[in-house]
C-alpha cells in the first residue's frame, strides 16, 4: 500500500486553461478526446474532473505560466508566444525561467512578426536603427533586436498594436499575425517572424510531485495518442509479393506494416498507419503499383 500523502500535497493534478478565447474550446476539446470529463462550478471558474484526479482552473491565459511557476497549477495550456515572453521577462529580470513547454498541440497556430508601413522599401533589421516600435510582447521584441545589434524604442502597448503607425506613436509593431488582414487593413506589411507560435502544454522545470507524476504521465501518454491520429487512417489492402516494396515507397508517412499472407495465394494482407492524408489519387496510385482492396478506416483511439 502506498503512503498517504504529505500534509498540504495535492492528490488531483490541475491544469489551467483560457476561460475565454481562441484556444479555450480547441483545449477543451483535446482534453475530451484524452476520455476527460468535468462538472463546471457555478461561477464557471473551476471545473472538477469526474472520471480522472484532473481538475480545470479557468483564467486569462497570460495567468498560466504563473500559476504553474508558484505551484497553484501543475500544468497549463497556452500560447508559446505568452510562455516564452513571460520565460524572457524573468530572463531580463535575473530570474530563472522555471516554467517550460512540455508539447506543442497543434492548434491556435499564429506568429509574432515585425509589420512595416507598406510604402517601405524593407532593408533588413539595420532600417530599424533608432525607430519606434510598438508590441505588446516587449520582452521577446527586445531580445530579438539584442540578437540583431539595433538600438530602437519599444513602445509597450496592451492592444490595438497595428494601429500605432497610424496614430503617430510609433514607426513600426510587432504583432501577433494570423491570417495577416488586420495589418494590411491597416496598411502595414509582414516583413520578418520572430517566434512561431501555437498552443502548447507547458509545466514546471522541476519534476511533479510523486503524487500527481503518474497522473500527468497519464494525460501525456493520452495526449500523444490523440496528436498521433489526429490526421491518421488505417489503410487495409492487399499485394502481390513482388509489388510490395513499390507500394511501400508509396507510404512515406506510415508506420511499419503489418503483413498476414494469404492462404492459397502469392498475396500479403496489410494494414498500415498512415499519418498523412489518404486522398483518392494516392489510393489510385497505390493500385497502380499493384495493391488491390483497398480500404481506408477512421482511427477513433491510439495508446502506444
Amino acid at each position: 500500500m502506498s503512503p498517504p500523502p504529505a500534509p498540504g500535497v495535492r492528490e488531483r493534478l490541475r491544469i489551467a486553461i483560457q476561460k475565454n478565447g481562441r484556444l479555450s474550446e480547441p483545449a477543451r476539446a483535446l482534453l475530451g478526446s484524452c476520455g476527460l470529463s468535468w462538472r463546471e462550478s457555478p461561477d464557471k471558474l473551476f471545473c472538477y474532473g469526474d472520471n480522472a484526479p484532473v481538475d480545470l482552473l479557468l483564467v486569462r491565459d497570460d495567468d498560466i505560466p504563473g500559476l504553474i511557476d508558484s505551484g497553484l497549477c501543475d500544468l497549463g495550456i497556452v500560447g508559446r508566444n505568452v510562455l516564452q515572453e513571460q520565460a524572457s521577462e524573468r530572463r531580463r529580470a535575473g530570474r530563472g525561467a522555471n516554467v517550460r513547454e512540455w508539447r506543442a498541440l497543434g492548434f491556435g497556430g499564429c506568429r509574432l512578426a515585425l509589420a512595416v508601413p507598406q510604402d517601405w522599401a524593407w532593408q533588413g533589421p539595420a532600417q530599424l536603427q533608432g525607430r519606434r516600435i510598438a508590441t505588446s510582447y516587449p520582452a521577446l521584441t527586445r531580445d530579438w533586436l539584442d540578437a540583431q545589434g539595433v538600438q530602437a524604442e519599444v513602445v509597450v502597448l496592451s492592444g490595438s498594436v497595428e494601429i500605432a503607425p497610424r496614430l503617430g506613436q510609433a514607426d513600426v509593431v510587432c504583432d501577433l499575425v494570423s491570417s495577416g488582414a488586420t495589418l494590411a487593413a491597416n496598411q502595414l506589411t509582414p516583413v520578418c517572424d520572430l517566434l512561431q507560435s501555437e498552443a502548447v502544454l507547458a509545466g514546471p522545470e522541476a519534476e511533479l510531485d510523486p503524487t500527481l507524476a503518474e497522473t500527468a504521465q497519464m494525460l501525456l501518454r493520452r495526449i500523444d495518442g490523440v496528436l498521433r491520429i489526429r490526421d491518421s487512417k488505417l489503410l487495409m489492402f492487399q499485394a502481390p509479393r513482388a509489388a510490395l516494396a513499390d507500394v511501400l515507397r508509396l507510404l512515406p508517412d506510415a508506420e511499419p506494416p503489418t503483413a498476414y499472407p494469404v492462404e492459397g495465394q502469392d498475396l500479403l494482407a496489410m494494414q498500415a498507419l498512415c499519418h498523412g492524408v489518404v486522398t483518392w489519387q494516392r489510393l489510385e496510385e497505390l493500385k497502380r503499383a499493384g495493391a488491390r482492396s483497398l480500404m481506408v478506416l477512421p482511427v477513433e483511439r491510439m495508446l502506444a
